[in-house]
């Protein structure tokens, strides 16, 4: 018999992580086999419709799986609960977020500047360098602002609308975006996640990244080979109808060079450490001014007006906001492309990370998480022993917590000892963790960052057509496992 006094909690930048000494690993195992099981057969049964809400049931049955286990343990309901509230409550920054880019996404459909990206990229890209050079641009991008969010739902967007023109498959395309945001997401130090992970091994962030970029800049190069033998084996059928295309566009939007000036500030305040939620605000707001005076007339056929009005100026900037708006043009295979869901477009994101989160919650609660990486952390007998059970376990965490916090949280705090132990600096925990627990995430379709970039790149959420082409995150794990396996600098405590 236990009672919750027995449960103990390490409080750590208030993520909890809670250990439950009489949950076995068998237990802890039954809600991730059911839930892991039930999807399969729900993606099975729904196919595609699966990602427009049944899913996120399946998620609220494996937390009630997760809860039964937790209640045969005698962890209470307001224990899991509280923990679920706590989990909902750290999301609540990415939620308000995901909010502020349908809005922004609204206002720079209608403001033309969208468009406008696409119109000069169709001109200056070419099939055969397109996803390679999506790779760089968004590398770039992403170590300015260490944001691979950001990065998605400003040049991403574009990016994929171009490749999409180009005739290129909006999978690929969104999988060289992913690549080079999170290669930028990994080594920026103005990256939350890039912080957090010396911050767990008790390492420097300088020396982390000087340390990390040791695998992930070889990853960054063999995922730009990649996607340049893919570039130059593409069969590209649409490239002829480019012209068409730019008339297209240039018919539906007055294009201007001008509207560069909104999504550069938007990417100067991130730089100068602007948190994210002000500056997409902001960008957004722009995206309406730059509407107004750009785009008038489009404006007033979002609002059912006739010409432009104080009243109609106000109701098509606000619907671009909030709302579903589409700008028609002479080519049916943009019309699909010139179109956004305004915030009410996020809310089945919202609810997915929402479920997701619940699982989560319900998971740590009853000890679950805790007996997962002590487990794996257990079988770590030799160095690359440990290594390995250290990306499993982020793997695991990226699966189970769907939060990519957690991912790294949970593991930092659980093996910095036994690396200590072994005579290894903390740079190569800090670094393992953001091989297997920053970048990965995103391959998860219910996680935060998996729900989040397939909404933004994709219009849906939990799409995951993007995943078999995001090669510098499915790599990095390998990589990383590479150096271990071979004691390819493997630094130690105290230099020989």
């Amino acid at each position: 018999m236990q009672d919750e006094n027995n449960l103990s909690e390490i409080k750590i930048d208030d993520q909890k992580i809670i250990d439950n000494k009489e949950l076995s690993i068998l237990e802890a195992l039954i809600p991730v086999i059911a839930l892991v099981g039930m999807l399969a057969y729900n993606i099975y049964v729904y196919g595609d419709d699966a990602l427009s809400g049944s899913n996120q049931f399946i998620l609220l049955l494996g937390a009630a799986v997760a809860a039964i286990v937790g209640f045969k343990n005698k962890v209470s309901y307001k224990r899991m609960i509280e923990e679920v509230s706590e989990n909902v409550k750290s999301t609540t920054g990415a939620l308000l977020i995901l909010l502020m880019v349908g809005s922004l996404a609204g206002t720079w459909l209608i403001s033309g500047i969208i468009p406008t990206m696409i119109y000069y990229g169709l001109q200056i890209l070419n099939p055969t360098i397109f996803l390679a050079a999506c790779v760089i641009i968004c590398s770039i991008i992403s170590v300015a602002t260490g944001s691979s969010w950001t990065t998605s739902a400003t040049i991403g967007i574009a990016l994929v609308g171009i490749g999409e023109a180009l005739g290129i498959s909006v999978g690929m395309t969104a999988g060289a975006v992913l690549s080079g945001a999170y290669f930028g997401d990994k080594l920026s130090p103005l990256s939350d996640t890039t912080n957090l992970a010396p911050a767990m091994a008790g390492g420097e962030l300088f020396s982390h990244i000087k340390y990390m970029s040791l695998t992930t800049v070889p990853t960054i190069l063999i995922t730009l080979i990649i996607f340049i033998i893919i570039g130059l084996n593409l069969d590209i059928t649409g490239t002829p109808q480019i012209n068409d295309k730019l008339t297209a566009i240039k018919g539906a939007f007055n294009i201007s060079p001008w509207l560069f000036i909104v999504p550069v500030l938007v990417i100067v305040m991130i730089v100068k450490k602007t948190p994210p939620l002000i500056a997409l605000l902001a960008g957004a707001l722009l995206g309406g001014v730059a509407a107004l005076i750009a785009q008038p007339d489009i404006v007033a056929k979002i609002a059912g007006a006739e010409s432009l009005t104080f009243q109609s100026a106000y109701q098509g900037v606000m619907n671009a906001l909030t709302v579903d708006t589409a700008v028609e043009t002479s080519s049916p295979e943009l019309n699909d492309l010139f179109t956004a869901g305004g915030m009410k477009g996020m809310l089945g994101t919202i609810w997915l990370i929402v479920c997701a989160m619940v699982f989560g919650g319900v998971m740590d609660a009853i000890g679950a998480l805790s007996r997962i990486t002590k487990s794996l952390l257990n079988l770590a007998t030799t160095t690359f022993g440990l290594f390995a059970s250290t990306v499993a376990s982020c793997l695991a965490l990226n699966l189970t917590a769907s939060d990519q916090y957690l991912a790294i949280v949970v593991p930092g705090k659980m093996f910095k000892q036994a690396y200590k132990d072994k005579g290894l600096a903390p740079e190569n925990l800090s670094r393992t963790l953001e091989d297997s627990g920053t970048v990965t995430s995103v391959l998860i379709p219910w996680n935060t960052c998996g729900a989040y970039h397939s909404k933004v790149l994709f219009g849906y959420a939990g799409a995951t057509a993007y995943i078999p082409y995001v090669f510098f995150s499915i790599l990095s794990p390998f990589v990383t496992l590479l150096f271990a396996a071979f004691s390819i600098k493997i630094k130690q405590l105290t230099e020989k």
